[in-house]
């Protein structure tokens, strides 16, 4: 009953916020079209084929982070619209622990912007509707049951990722995210998926669809866990000029030739702004959950089944 009464409270704060409506999105996708998104690169997609749709593999998806836009395009919306949509994906090499499953939920949103709003202040201003979105939320489900109490602090803190490694150069990014987290509680880390000063990466990001200059994760301190806890990731999606420099950074420039990668390149797709919230971690946060496992229904290995049993943690 909490988990339907939390999701169905913060559709309507983050459709009203950002000027969204839901719409129904795929399962699966073509394999060839380059619309599924391959996440870091590595990940191996769960694909099948169908009786009656010849020489053809199908892949379902990993997230809409592509797909949204290509909508957004098919369906006429203008600049300040959007959409979002119930995102399931099955993702097999997701390592499992409390936070992650093999079953991902998401809310996906995507929304038109203009060339001009492609810039900081954008995002960081989409990103404040979305925390005050979910403040509405905890607000809400505190007055649904007063054990919710709200943790999330008043004001949400910025950094990017070459702040956080010079403040931490000793540091690993996750040693980072949590360090910096814990001292603010919620924290937006922005610029994921380049280089930074010291040769390395703050984390991976696939090439082709946010904005490395203009992007990031939202966390939350978690206290159950003693964690911080990505609940968000999104991103201005990258224009013609970025996606050319992003894949050739990433040694990826084959996959210019594919059907959406063209459609940037040719300007037959829109500017927008997009990103994906975890609707399990949302769900785990707010109702003081310590498993992942404790507000969906997924497959554990029986490590983890052994664990919860012994901790009093009741699987779904």
């Amino acid at each position: 009953m909490a988990i339907n009464e939390l999701k169905k409270h913060f559709e309507e704060e983050l459709s009203a916020a950002l000027n969204l409506i839901k719409v129904s999105a795929p399962l699966f996708v073509s394999e060839g079209r380059g619309i599924n998104d391959n996440l870091n690169g590595v990940e191996r997609m769960v694909t099948f084929d169908a009786l009656d749709i010849k020489n053809k593999q199908i892949e379902i998806v990993q997230s809409l982070a592509k797909w949204k836009r290509i909508a957004l395009a098919r369906y006429g919306f203008d600049i300040g619209e959007g959409l979002y949509t119930n995102m399931n994906a099955i993702r097999r090499d997701e390592l499992l622990d409390n936070l992650h499953s093999v079953y991902v939920d998401q809310w996906d949103w995507e929304k038109v912007i203009s060339r001009e709003q492609r810039n900081l202040h954008t995002l960081q201003a989409e990103v404040l509707k979305i925390y005050h979105a979910m403040k509405s939320t905890e607000r809400h489900m505190y007055e649904y049951n007063h054990v919710l109490t709200p943790a999330l602090p008043e004001s949400l803190s910025f950094f990017t990722t070459q702040e956080l490694e010079t403040l931490y150069p000793d540091l690993t990014p996750s040693q980072r995210e949590n360090t910096v987290t814990k001292e603010y509680g919620a924290v937006f880390i922005m610029q994921i998926g380049g280089n930074l000063r010291s040769g390395e990466k703050h984390d991976g990001r696939s090439p082709d669809y946010d904005d490395w200059n203009l992007n990031g994760d939202l966390l939350f301190w978690n206290p159950i866990l003693e964690r911080a806890i990505e609940v968000s990731s999104m991103g201005i999606r990258v224009d013609e000029k970025a996606l050319l420099k992003q894949l050739t950074l990433a040694n990826s420039e084959e996959r210019k030739e594919l059907e959406y990668h063209q459609s940037i390149l040719s300007g037959k797709l829109p500017f927008t702004i997009g990103g994906g919230i975890g609707q399990s971690r949302i769900c785990m946060f707010s109702l003081k959950k310590a498993h992942i496992g404790e507000v969906q229904a997924s497959v554990w290995n029986d490590q983890i089944v052994e664990d919860c049993e012994k901790n009093n943690i009741i699987l779904l």
